[in-house]
């Protein structure tokens, strides 16, 4: 194991750090931030990778073992105090970050080696002038202090999302911050992955249904077979989605749901 001052997530801060024009606070721990009880019942306070408390911003950066399995690091042979491998804990407790930092009011942004100057196995070529600038783009709103104006409410998009994010926690989903930025949700569950993509009420259900599938087949960069995805409509588009035949969207491993106006969720397929 390498020495943490030496790492890629350090490298990753510092520049955060210069960004901001300050140093965070290095694995901060909030009282209201807790792990999973253990054998005698102490739930640990669980770290955030830097905490600037002047931006309320925290910082996580999350290598590759955060979004696909890495048996190096997940150790599926050993069950954590979640009972579960350290795998599948990473994912809980990073969903479980993201979920209360925003809602004590802070703001989170996650860094992966994806966005910066990075191999394909996700080390950092350490690029400094080209990271800062890319930095400098993910950190702004929180340096400069702007109020982010509100986007126009085309449709109920955000209603879908969010009543489909309920439905997945209650099936013993966890929703985990998304590989892609631009995927609506994402979710896993032992071994399985979903990623979603989501449509609301539109004037146009048709052509915004035929959109999603063309979305959902960028997403389909990971051949494992324990990775699935959904497209996610309101009952106003169901029709429309289901225009791809059933055996066409069980061929590229795509389940179509229906989020109804009551908000309850239905699966389409079965």
């Amino acid at each position: 194991m390498g020495n943490r001052q030496d790492s890629d997530e350090a490298y990753v801060l510092d520049l955060c750090d210069d960004a901001l024009g300050e140093r965070g606070s290095r694995q901060h721990r909030f009282d209201w931030l807790l792990g999973d009880p253990g054998v005698s019942g102490r739930r640990a306070r669980l770290p955030v990778d830097s905490y600037w408390a002047s931006h309320r911003l925290v910082v996580e950066y999350r290598e590759i073992q955060h979004d696909q399995p890495v048996p190096f690091f997940d150790k599926p042979d050993r069950l954590t105090v979640s009972g579960v491998h350290r795998g599948e804990q990473r994912a809980l407790y990073d969903a479980r970050r993201d979920t209360e930092v925003s809602a004590h009011g802070l703001r989170l942004v996650v860094i992966r080696p994806s966005q910066l100057d990075a191999d394909s196995r996700g080390r950092l070529r350490r690029n400094r002038e080209t990271d800062l600038e890319t930095i400098r783009s993910l950190l702004a709103p929180a340096a400069d202090d702007e109020p982010r104006p509100s986007a126009p409410k085309a449709s109920d998009e955000e209603r879908v999302v969010e009543a489909f994010r309920r439905w997945l926690t209650a099936d013993g989903w966890t929703p985990v911050t998304p590989t892609d930025p631009h995927t609506d949700i994402e979710a896993v569950r032992g071994e399985e992955r979903l990623i979603g993509e989501a449509k609301g009420r539109t004037k146009e259900p048709g052509t915004d249904a035929d959109t999603a599938y063309g979305q959902l087949l960028r997403r389909m960069t990971d051949e494992s077979p324990t990775t699935r995805y959904a497209l996610i409509v309101p009952t106003t588009s169901a029709w429309h989605a289901q225009r791809v035949p059933a055996a066409v969207r069980r061929l590229l491993r795509i389940d179509l749901y229906e989020v109804t106006e009551s908000g309850a969720v239905k699966r389409i397929d079965g």
